[in-house]
């Protein structure tokens, strides 16, 4: 199992948070080497610039935090942050599609999604977010079996932004649906290092976080 900080995606998304709390974030995953940093599209430049020479990957998101963008959204969406210098990518799936049981059209935006990325430029990082709170079991099941079908890097849990977020038992699900077949994301009020280790231990390889400092302090004077 990868250490604790290399399995953290150190998040900063609140609509309100200011170019000094980013910088901070990004003090913050350097001084820590994180692996990797999660931002809003309107900074991938600065992080981009900032973290050049350490191992902490840029990443923001696209289509959030609701899904509901055209393909062709998405992709320019992805194009624009991947010139910025983003290096991974978070993209919500259009749940209304999913719950309505049109899995073609998902899958096909999600896979134009993956190939055409793949196409221009080698090393991204493709996350998929199917928002678990809002979906059934079953549900989650076919949106990470489409994920993984599209081509995905990541099948990840929550955008942090519904009512509820990560729990044991989705990461066990999609762990249980996909494992092998593509990695699991867990975020979503993930605060605590008990948290966070048990999420792991589920099946999670990477845990999005905006509380990643502290979880580190606690599991450190825990040891």
């Amino acid at each position: 199992m990868l250490p604790l900080h290399r399995a953290i995606d150190h998040t900063l998304l609140r609509p309100d948070a200011t170019r000094a709390d980013v910088r901070r974030l990004l003090d913050e995953a350097a001084e820590h080497e994180f692996a990797s940093v999660c931002v809003a599209p309107v900074y991938v430049t600065a992080a981009a610039a900032r973290l050049a020479g350490t191992v902490v990957r840029v990443g923001t998101v696209v289509g959030f935090p609701l899904g509901y963008v055209h393909p062709e959204v998405r992709l320019a969406e992805s194009r624009r942050a991947v010139a910025d210098g983003a290096q991974e990518l978070d993209t919500v799936l259009d749940m209304s599609w999913l719950k309505g049981g049109e899995d073609e059209r998902v899958l096909a935006d999600l896979a134009g999604w993956v190939r055409a990325l793949r196409g221009e430029r080698e090393g991204l990082t493709l996350k998929v977010i199917l928002e678990t709170a809002l979906l059934s079991d079953e549900e989650k099941r076919r949106g990470a079996l489409l994920a993984a079908e599209a081509g995905a890097d990541f099948v990840k849990t929550s955008t942090g932004f519904a009512a509820g977020g990560a729990t044991v038992a989705d990461v066990a699900l999609l762990a249980a649906t996909v494992g092998g077949r593509l990695a699991i994301k867990a975020s979503g009020g993930i605060r605590d290092a008990a948290t966070a280790r048990a999420l792991l231990a589920a099946g999670a390889t990477r845990l999005g976080t905006s509380s990643g400092v502290s979880i580190l302090r606690e599991a450190r004077s825990t040891i």
